[in-house]
């Protein structure tokens, strides 16, 4: 039986006949860009993620760097962010003239390591931009306390965790500003790029709208220097749709990550980690390795809402791309994110040293890690054939 990563298909068909009822209603109007889809798409998303103000934006990496532009951001400025993150992230923050400074990980949430982070900040620091990886929340409440010490911003990179929540918290909600990407892969997947920007500041969420079209207000005054940021009235109007069902989507993750905990820690060699292994990777690998691990589960917080935009295995032994090749074999697919972590990607090897060092979690996840099919759609038997395949690996 085949297994896909994603079958975006599984999820869009069912919803034929409201997409292509969307679709219609905006051909009708003839607005394409702007306009009251835009806006009642901006009002839904605020109201669901519990935020003050939804700014839509062209893709998720825009919706970075027009927060990064709005927050003054540029040159001469240090802003910290994993090292174990998608490329946007880092891309952005360098586009402004700023530079990144790579901080290490957590192995068990795959989030920034908090005390990694305080030996990053120097006196050029002006932002942190902790990346909410896979769908689950970094640990804010001390980010957001380092951040007030140092005087700092805080950008949440949330492009993977829509729905996601911190102590009851959205994420998005909780820095200066939240990050989302509507990528077709997320869990809410457009048709094309999409993304958006949430804040609770009003004056900074007039700049982000200015921004997104060209500085511009009222129509050809431009009082600052923009970029054309705006998402398309169909994609927003097409969103609509999905975002009614959001949370249906979400529980169906939920599901299918339980059974991979419940079913693969039952499995000799599979084991969980614990949140008490969090930022010591030390230790954990010699517990690890102790206990005979070949493959250790994702672990989900009790005070966070994990949304599982990604199930992430870490492989020892070196055997990461055994078991995917393995995967394969049996017809189930899997992806490596990140197979590289930004501090040794090519483009970023002039930054200043301390820039670069220190990130050796990074590193060994790098090598370890490997995604496998957690979308909602998944039939009981997808689900079962890939419980079988993995267990048949560790055998």
């Amino acid at each position: 039986m085949s297994v896909p990563l994603l079958d975006v298909n599984a999820q869009n068909h069912p919803l034929e006949a409201e997409l292509k009822a969307a679709f219609d209603s905006v051909l009708r109007t003839g607005r394409f860009i702007l306009g009251e889809e835009v806006e009642a798409f901006e009002r839904e998303c605020a109201a669901f993620i519990g935020a003050k103000h939804a700014i839509s934006i062209s893709s998720g990496t825009d919706a970075l760097l027009v927060a990064f532009m709005a927050l003054g951001i540029g040159p001469g400025d240090e802003v910290i962010c994993p090292s174990f993150t998608f490329f946007a992230t880092a891309g952005c923050i360098t586009r402004t003239g700023a530079t990144p400074i790579f901080c290490d990980v957590c192995p068990v949430c795959f989030n920034l390591d908090i005390d990694a982070l305080r030996a990053k900040i120097t006196k050029r620091t002006k932002a942190i931009v902790p990346v909410h990886l896979f769908g689950q929340s970094t640990e804010m409440d001390s980010i957001q306390a380092l951040a007030k010490e140092h005087g700092l911003i805080v950008i949440e990179d949330a492009a993977q965790a829509i729905g996601a929540t911190y102590h009851g918290r959205s994420v998005g909600t909780i820095g200066e500003v939240g990050c989302f990407s509507f990528f077709p892969s997320k869990n809410l997947g457009g048709f094309g790029d999409g993304g958006l920007v949430t804040t609770e500041d009003d004056a900074l969420a007039e700049k982000i709208t200015r921004l997104r079209n060209h500085g511009m207000h009222p129509r050809y005054y431009h009082s600052l220097i923009g970029g054309n940021f705006r998402m398309d009235a169909l994609q927003c109007a097409l969103l609509r749709v999905k975002l009614r069902h959001l949370s249906t989507y979400a529980a169906g993750r939920d599901r299918n990550a339980n059974h991979y905990l419940s079913t693969l820690s039952q499995v000799p060699g599979i084991v969980q980690a614990t949140p008490d292994d969090c930022c010591c990777f030390t230790r954990q690998g010699e517990k690890l390795a102790a206990a005979g691990a070949q493959i250790v589960l994702p672990v989900a917080y009790e005070h966070n809402g994990h949304v599982w935009n990604q199930f992430t295995l870490r492989v020892t032994s070196n055997r990461r791309d055994a078991l995917k090749i393995h995967l394969a074999g049996h017809g189930v697919a899997s992806e490596i994110y990140y197979p590289v972590p930004l501090h040794r990607q090519e483009c970023f090897a002039d930054l200043p040293v301390h820039a670069l060092d220190h990130c050796p979690v990074s590193d060994a996840l790098a090598s370890e890690v490997l995604s496998i099919p957690v979308y909602p759609e998944l039939a009981a038997s997808q689900l079962d054939e890939v419980v079988s395949a993995i267990s048949s690996f560790v055998a």
